[in-house]
């Protein structure tokens, strides 16, 4: 019971010293305490699989649920809402809600499917204090050629030895660069280079294009707002 006491008023008088320490002494230990950056999600399993890295952006979580929630609706008001005045279609001078709105009623360009696609590759607390979607646009990939280069989007994708499901399979990629030798987007399935110098084939539907649709955004006068929308360079 003695012992008991005496470890209770050594941990009552500890306390008592570190209440009556200086501020600047407290101040200074509060300092060499710095919670670690958190760590960016990742959502698959590879060396580019998406991350979220904006978990942590003030504002972001509800603007991405706004946006997710328009793009499932397929209601063009609500993305529309969600879109600054001058903001970027392409390359070429394309700006503007009302022309944001033309092209999603245009089938011709398949802006919803684009968009539903975004949703699932990650996002990236850019720069700017904004926020880029997909993840994987606002990392160095080490690409030398953005246009010949694509990224495999999902996991254990096959590598076979012919355009064809049934063909003999050579290697499994996971979330990994690929460089094309040639590309038919009406073909499903394309050439690519591999590691022993020949080639190999990869099912379309599992590649896309390191300068397809991306989507930036970011905080103005306290709304957040779609900057750009665009795809190419």
């Amino acid at each position: 019971m003695k012992r008991v006491l005496a470890i209770a008023l050594l941990l009552t008088c500890a306390a008592c010293s570190q209440e009556e320490a200086p501020a600047d002494e407290v101040a200074e230990v509060a300092e060499d305490i710095v919670a670690p950056a958190p760590e960016p999600t990742p959502l698959a399993r590879g060396e580019w699989a998406p991350q979220d890295e904006c978990a942590e952006v003030e504002g972001a979580a509800a603007f991405r649920r706004q946006l997710a929630a328009a793009v499932e609706a397929r209601d063009a008001d609500a993305l529309v809402a969600l879109t600054a005045e001058d903001i970027k279609l392409d390359f070429g001078g394309g700006a503007g809600k009302q022309e944001l709105r033309a092209r999603l009623n245009d089938e011709a360009r398949n802006l919803w499917d684009e968009l539903d696609a975004l949703m699932a590759l990650g996002c990236s607390a850019n720069d700017q204090g904004g926020i880029t979607i997909p993840w994987y646009f606002d990392q160095d990939m080490g690409a030398s050629d953005p246009f010949q280069t694509w990224l495999v989007t999902g996991e254990e994708v096959p590598i076979l030895t012919a355009p064809r499901a049934s063909a003999e399979r050579l290697d499994l990629v996971s979330w990994d660069l690929v460089e094309a030798v040639s590309y038919d987007p009406e073909a499903p399935f394309q050439e690519i280079k591999v590691a022993d110098g020949g080639t190999g084939f990869i099912a379309s539907d599992k590649l896309r294009s390191l300068v397809d649709y991306r989507l930036i955004a970011s905080s103005r006068n306290g709304r957040w707002r779609i900057t750009s929308f665009v795809a190419g360079d």
